[in-house]
């Protein structure tokens, strides 16, 4: 039976937004849309989620979407309404979730790294307003209670939990572990776990080999609808002994409230929306899967953790989160990206200390941001410092720089066509690409046999270039106005959208180019006219002869 809390919340209350405070926020700056039709949970919500990163709307026009008459395919209506894309749809979001402007984002997080802030633990949290357990668990209860959607339908085995934060605990150490694992509903009790996430192994797959050696089964807790400070610190990769909750509290400049789990020995979020406690296998593993990945393809059917769920907890009134994550760009690339970036541009310069490192950007569409990163550089950084930033971008983390390419500072790192621009002209495969091998093998699908590697790029400016043949910028901003004026289709330019000096340009053909704009070009030929020369062949550069 459902045990209704009449205990009063502790006084002391957060000093951070919690889920709901946050969609309200959301829904203040117009980054919410409310859809209250009927909405099919396994067939019909993510796939209409999903259409605002495959239909071609640009980054800032997606938005967080709240669902409130969700339903099933056999028409059960559920009175929990279901949030997605509140997290990490857009930079934007993720901003306000952390409650720092964009450009601080990376300074928070190595702060926070740095200087963790232990939680507070309270009692009667608002996680426990509601408990389940024991018979409320079983048939047509417990987890089939909640509207988990399916993220991939067509491909999923089953509704998955996917926005989680997976709290485990080092049997010796006592040592706390947070980590976004996918949950698949098996049972109005039971759950397939995926843990086994991280290159070496996820910490909460190292605790699980502890309880296993220890032969018994390991506490577990999957906290969904947390505060957005904890929900971004469980994709962060951090150190294996480092406690995310203390990071989470350093990004909210306030610790974090905790309270003491129901049915294990763990301690939770207690301003989550809904906690599931339990109890995982430690000798038995269960099939789970498939289901749509990260990387973009489906993983299969595996071995897994099973769960056996002891109790849920939950606010009154709570509302139930879900990510799009599968084939990037999606939320879970977003969440990624947003903090992989500086924590990568931050290392390059404070700890290698690479000169000329200008920004690090990971490609996200189908890519999944870890595999392919590029490095822009300040021209003329020596070429030995752009070896130094390529060899680490490639090695700060085994999942990420399986291809690093250096670019030089007038190429935008997000126009892929400008990358292949700097590939092409730029670019000497002899001096300029290096294979490395013995990688690790990262996130990725498991079809792929043999060792891997990887490839590093020096698609920089090894000397002066000529400039690109466009019209100078000027020109180009003039014309722009006119055509905004003659109310022609709206622009979306990329850069390069003007050309502009590369270094291999004199005064003399400056002043060729200035004499052509205003009408003087007969003043270009005079000058021409008075240093022709006998004894060359056409298309003999003039630079040649005059330097000779």
């Amino acid at each position: 039976m459902s045990t209704d809390q009449t205990n009063s919340l502790e006084k002391a209350q957060p000093s951070y937004p919690d889920f709901q405070d946050h969609l309200a926020k959301l829904e203040s700056r117009g980054l919410l849309r409310r859809i209250d039709r009927p909405i099919n949970k396994d067939t019909e919500l993510h796939p209409l989620v999903r259409w605002q990163f495959q239909g071609g709307l640009s980054e800032s026009d997606r938005t967080a979407f709240l669902f409130t008459n969700v339903i099933n395919g056999e028409g059960k209506k559920y009175d929990i309404p279901v949030a997605v894309g509140a997290l990490a749809t857009t930079p934007e979001i993720y901003s306000i979730g952390m409650g720092v402007p964009l450009e601080n984002i990376g300074a928070r997080w190595m702060h926070a790294i740095e200087n963790p802030i232990p939680p507070l633990v309270i009692e009667s949290p608002p996680c426990q307003e509601v408990i389940m357990q024991g018979e409320s668990l079983k048939k047509g209860h417990g987890l089939e209670s909640l509207p988990v959607p399916v993220s991939t339908p067509g491909y999923d085995s089953a509704p998955y939990l996917a926005a989680t934060i997976v709290i485990t605990k080092d049997p010796e150490t006592g040592i706390r572990n947070m980590g976004t694992y996918r949950g698949a509903l098996k049972a109005s009790d039971r759950l397939g776990v995926r843990m086994a996430t991280r290159v070496g192994g996820a910490g909460g797959y190292l605790h699980w080999q502890k309880y296993q050696k220890l032969g018994e089964p390991m506490p577990c807790a999957i906290a969904v609808g947390v505060p957005p400070v904890v929900a971004y610190s469980g994709p962060q990769k951090l150190a294996v002994d480092q406690d995310e909750m203390g990071v989470a509290g350093a990004l909210a400049n306030s610790p974090i409230r905790v309270a003491k789990a129901v049915t294990v020995d763990l301690e939770v979020p207690a301003d989550a929306e809904i906690v599931i406690e339990g109890f995982i296998d430690t000798e038995l593993l269960e099939p789970e899967g498939p289901f749509g990945e990260s990387h973009g393809y489906v993983a299969l059917e595996d071995f897994n953790m099973s769960m056996q769920v002891t109790a849920i907890t939950r606010k009154r009134s709570p509302i139930f989160p879900s990510i799009v994550s599968q084939v990037t760009p999606s939320e879970s690339s977003v969440i990624k990206r947003v903090a992989y970036e500086p924590l990568f541009l931050n290392y390059l310069q404070e700890e290698l200390k690479v000169d000329g490192i200008l920004s690090v950007t990971m490609h996200e569409a189908l890519t999944n941001i870890r595999p392919v990163i590029f490095l822009r550089f300040e021209d003329d950084t020596p070429r030995k410092e752009v070896w130094r930033g390529l060899e680490g971008a490639s090695t700060l983390q085994a999942q990420c720089g399986k291809i690093v390419i250096a670019l030089s500072s007038d190429i935008d790192a997000l126009n892929m066509d400008a990358i292949f621009w700097s590939l092409a002209y730029r670019m000497n495969a002899v001096d300029d690409l290096r294979i490395v091998a013995g990688r690790k093998r990262g996130h990725g699908p498991k079809g792929n046999k043999g060792e891997e590697s990887g490839i590093l790029v020096d698609a920089t400016r090894k000397t002066n270039m000529t400039p690109l043949a466009l019209p100078a910028r000027e020109f180009m901003e003039n014309a722009r106005a006119i055509w905004e004026e003659l109310k022609l289709p709206e622009l979306s330019p990329k850069a390069p959208w003007h050309g502009y000096s590369m270094g291999d340009w004199s005064d003399v053909w400056e002043m060729f180019a200035q004499n052509a704009v205003s009408g003087r070009w007969v003043d270009s030929g005079v000058q021409t006219f008075k240093r022709r020369q006998s004894g060359l062949v056409p298309e003999t550069p003039a630079r040649d002869v005059e330097d000779g």
